[in-house]
């Protein structure tokens, strides 16, 4: 794995390599709200061994220091936007497959949507897609904001700890964490905390921040000022192929929603799996690989459908 950074005037969008850097890019994973790049580096490192993956932390989240102010924040155009940017440094005239968990992946649709011909494949793993009425609707009132329910749980998250190990023994096995596999967790905190406290390394008197500013996190929950509906258009006219991976509990997805991307988007493949919840990638990683993999397979390294089979699985178990 190597750490970079893609500068800009306003800041540094801080993301992750896996595999050789001579070779081109194939895929460009985005994290869901509030997470980080780093949180699925279990899921896209064995990726590496054969070509060349990278990661990002969004704007406002992990490592990026790019201006993250709340009250700006109208949708995940911004989000969109950032990676358009990146994807034409890195990739200027090959395209990806784009892969995201729930913001990250509605996000990989927006990119699509707006510059189809940067992408090769989508993977979106239960994208935040609500009904078109409500973005209508968000359209219709710009003053009014949605989300209240997810905005207020953020704002009241803990931002301040006393140590790594205080951390690990408040978030583990307990409310969002509770099903996630153990290399998630790890990976998570290790760049979704920095320590602030400027006392020597042992110094028993720590403090320890959360990277992504609650009121930020808030701010991303309320921004749905979104077109999906229209980038999915944009899809299906282009003919990129798309994958949807949905779990059987607590989607962001309703059955209407699930019902009206099929309709609206027929060579789209949808599939539910048993035993998971929104954190489908933590719970079944090996799922999210292996459509990577296919896709990177098929699409960039233009191997026959018979040719493809899963990737080497090597995750701990719970």
């Amino acid at each position: 794995m190597r750490r970079f950074t893609f500068e800009t005037p306003d800041g540094d969008m801080a993301a992750l390599e896996f595999g050789d850097p001579a070779k081109k890019l194939a895929a460009l994973w985005l994290h869901a709200t509030g997470f980080n790049a780093m949180t699925y580096q279990s899921i896209l490192a064995p990726l590496g061994l054969r070509t060349k993956v990278q990661a990002v932390d969004l704007r406002g989240h992990g490592r990026s220091t790019l201006p993250a102010k709340p009250g700006r924040l109208k949708s995940w155009k911004r989000y969109r936007d950032d990676v358009l940017a990146f994807l034409d440094r890195e990739s200027p005239t090959r395209k990806v497959v784009l892969g995201g968990h729930s913001m990250g992946a509605t996000v990989a649709l927006l990119v699509a949507g707006a510059r189809p011909e940067k992408v090769a494949g989508l993977v979106l793993v239960d994208p935040v897609i609500l009904p078109a009425r409500y973005y209508m609707a968000m359209h219709l009132s710009p003053f009014k904001r949605g989300g209240s329910h997810m905005a207020k749980q953020a704002r009241r998250r803990r931002n301040k700890f006393d140590s790594r190990e205080h951390i690990q023994f408040k978030y583990k096995g307990r409310g969002a964490f509770a099903t996630w596999r153990d290399p998630f967790l790890e990976d998570y905190i290790l760049d979704a905390f920095d320590r602030t406290d400027g006392n020597d390394p042992d110094s028993e008197k720590q403090v320890w921040q959360l990277l992504c500013d609650p009121k930020w996190e808030a701010a991303t929950f309320l921004a749905q000022r979104n077109r999906p509906w229209g980038a999915l258009a944009k899809v299906k006219k282009h003919g990129i192929p798309i994958t949807v991976l949905r779990p059987d509990s607590d989607s962001v997805m309703t059955d209407e929603v699930a019902a009206r991307l099929t309709k609206k988007c027929p060579h789209m493949v949808l599939k539910e799996r048993v035993n998971t919840t929104h954190f489908l990638p933590m719970e079944a990683p090996y799922d999210v690989r292996d459509q990577l993999s296919s896709y990177i397979s098929s699409l960039i390294e233009g191997l026959a459908e018979d040719e493809i089979g899963p990737v080497k699985r090597s995750l701990r178990g719970r």
